[in-house]
């Protein structure tokens, strides 16, 4: 009897071993709950339990307002790795142009300028480059200062410069002189004693040093047409006439013997009598020659011009009151130097510069 009691009892004390040692595998963990999807924020925790100061976790804090400003601080990632919603949430994030939960400081340097923002970006950087290797604008010199003749010879033209150019030059020079090579200057007061000097000049034939030209009814000055301004007008509409002395009387007040040749004024200029006279017709140049209203002798205003560009330093030859090629190369020299219309003739402009008119 005591040994069926004694087995009896080991059974049951087994059997209780058995049971409790069963009890534990069959509760299942929260983890295991986690793996096998059941929601985890319905797990109520142990009364009692104190979670005051304790961050909500991201269930909690899952669709209410502010919920980026109360962000939980990192912890150790979950050695479960994300779960579906998660993985789902990182997959939209991902695509291009999507709005991101990064704070602004890292959103605003992670994302990439694209787009039209691109372009204004790279429009602005080409602006600003271009804007920095532009060279300063250099303001635009007084109206008397004096220019050298390297400046004035840069603004000349194929056509040796225009009017408004001549203008100016003439304003510079009635007031400071006019500049010649290697800044060479005739002041207003030597202007004055060269006029002087040749108030009583008269030229005298020079075919050796100023061959003469023979008459052609069909002679245009060479460009005239492409001089542009009523100051040149009489050039381009020049030509060669022939008549007796009857009809030059006839036609205008003035017909002198000037320097071997008869010359007829009319309108500030002197031109060739052309048949005036068959034995006085020693015509060095084909052409009018301006003087002025105050309708000086020809030959007085070129020995005037040729002193004045022999002291700038253009004229080379003998000042003789006579418009030989020396006389022609200096006068264009001058005017190219100046930003005049290289027309190789006393012009109005030319003698306007030169303080001479």
């Amino acid at each position: 009897m005591k040994t069926i009691t004694s087995l009896l009892v080991a059974c049951a004390l087994a059997l209780a071993g058995a049971v409790s040692a069963q009890q534990p595998e069959t509760q299942e963990s929260p983890a295991k709950k986690e793996k096998k999807g059941a929601p985890t924020e319905h797990a109520t925790p142990p009364r009692g339990h104190e979670t005051k100061g304790k961050p909500p976790t991201a269930a909690e804090t899952r669709g209410k307002p502010g919920a980026a400003e109360t962000k939980a601080p990192q912890t150790a990632a979950s050695p479960r790795g994300p779960g579906r919603h998660e993985r789902a949430a990182g997959a939209k994030m991902e695509k291009p142009g999507a709005p991101t939960s990064a704070s602004p400081a890292t959103a605003a340097s992670a994302t990439p300028i694209g787009g039209k923002q691109a372009e204004h970006g790279k429009k602005g950087a080409k602006a600003r480059g271009e804007a920095a290797a532009k060279p300063p604008t250099s303001p635009a010199p007084a109206a008397g200062a004096a220019t050298s003749p390297a400046a004035a010879a840069g603004a000349t033209t194929a056509t040796g410069g225009t009017a408004g150019a001549a203008g100016t030059n003439a304003t510079m020079t009635k007031e400071q002189g006019t500049v010649g090579r290697g800044g060479k200057k005739v002041e207003t007061a030597q202007v004055q004693q060269i006029k002087q000097q040749h108030a009583t000049f008269k030229a005298q034939p020079r075919p050796d040093k100023a061959p003469a030209v023979t008459f052609n009814a069909n002679y245009r000055i060479t460009a005239a047409q492409s001089w542009q301004g009523p100051q040149y007008e009489v050039f381009r509409t020049y030509h060669p006439e022939w008549h007796d002395q009857v009809w030059y009387r006839s036609h205008f007040g003035r017909v002198e013997l000037i320097g071997g040749g008869w010359y007829f004024f009319n309108n500030g200029y002197w031109y060739p009598a052309w048949g005036y006279d068959s034995g006085a017709a020693y015509y060095p140049y084909d052409g009018p020659i301006y003087v002025g209203h105050r309708a000086e002798p020809p030959d007085r205003v070129i020995a005037d011009v040729q002193t004045e560009l022999q002291q700038m330093g253009y004229y080379q030859g003998e000042v003789d009151g006579l418009v030989g090629p020396l006389t022609r190369q200096a006068l264009r020299d001058y005017q190219a130097d100046h930003g005049l219309t290289v027309t190789e003739a006393i012009d109005e402009p030319t003698l306007d510069a030169l303080q001479l008119s």
